[in-house]
């Protein structure tokens, strides 16, 4: 009989917490302590998941450390129709701009749809946040790019850069929110948002609770890639945005998954002891290359 296999296509939020999406729309929860274990088939490659819906025409291999799956073509048309990229403009939808914090000195300035409430923020591992201003899509666009340079910040912020402070984030709440408090007073200060954007006041939302992050060791380094063979086990102590967090034991402690390196990889049950056998990066003690 063939050995069972999964195709994971993500890591999404709900109210409840973090799930693992599978192929085919099926939702696994995750829960803090519970043991998370797979293996990636010794004779198989990564391939590309495809586009809006769509499976890629070729099948065509994509390389482990790609975070988004696709290749080059399917990459493609996936942007065309995205709000991030600016290739739509007709979306009737309200939309939120928000200013998030990520860490000491790491502020950016989004924007989500009304509708999605905190989800963009919780996918992105915002460890707090205030929402900024209301309006339609194209104005709260306007207003993102005038506060981003208004205020001195970016609209994005890499991973690496996020999971590498998450060890020593200040324990107060009030801290953790000095720096999203003084940006939104000057940027509610500013005199020339656009009329169809309504500002919000400010009130921030802590997210530390959510990702467990209190209750969980600082995690030491993170899984590079997936590769053929390899497996990973583990418990699961902590998650923010796509990352989950593993204790896995022994020396190397907890470990971080980002969840986007699974889809692509036919994976299967392990029943391994708690390890990583797939390529890993310790955090340097020294951060400023990834600055």
């Amino acid at each position: 009989m063939a050995a069972q296999r999964w195709m994971c296509t993500g890591l999404r939020w709900s109210p409840e917490g973090p799930e693992l999406v599978w192929s085919g729309g099926r939702r696994s929860a995750l829960t803090w302590g519970q043991r998370v274990a797979f293996g990636v088939r010794e004779d198989t490659v990564r391939r590309c998941v495809g586009a809006r819906g769509n499976a890629c025409p070729t099948g065509a291999p994509v390389p482990a450390r790609s975070t988004g799956a696709r290749c080059e073509e399917c990459g493609r048309l996936d942007r065309a129709h995205s709000v991030a990229a600016d290739t739509i403009a007709d979306d009737p939808r309200p939309y939120r701009v928000y200013l998030a914090w990520f860490g000491p000195g790491m502020v950016k300035v989004g924007i989500t749809a009304e509708e999605r409430g905190p989800a963009r923020l919780l996918e992105q591992g915002a460890v707090c946040f205030s929402w900024l201003g209301t309006g339609p899509l194209m104005a709260a666009r306007r207003t993102e790019e005038l506060l981003r340079a208004a205020l001195g910040v970016p609209d994005r912020i890499p991973y690496a850069r996020k999971r590498t402070v998450r060890a020593t984030l200040p324990a107060g709440a009030g801290e953790r929110a000095a720096e999203v408090r003084e940006l939104h007073a000057r940027a509610v200060s500013l005199g020339n948002w656009p009329e169809s954007v309504a500002p919000q006041p400010c009130h921030v939302t802590d997210h530390m609770a959510d990702f467990n992050l209190p209750h969980a060791d600082p995690a030491t380094g993170a899984v590079t890639e997936l590769v053929a063979g390899g497996h990973v086990a583990g418990q699961l102590v902590a998650a923010a945005g796509p990352d989950l967090h593993l204790d896995t034991g022994g020396p190397r402690g907890v470990l971080v998954l980002d969840t986007r390196l699974l889809p692509g990889w036919e994976l299967i049950p392990a029943q391994a002891k708690p390890e990583i056998t797939f390529p890993t990066k310790e955090f340097s003690a020294r951060q400023d290359g990834l600055f």
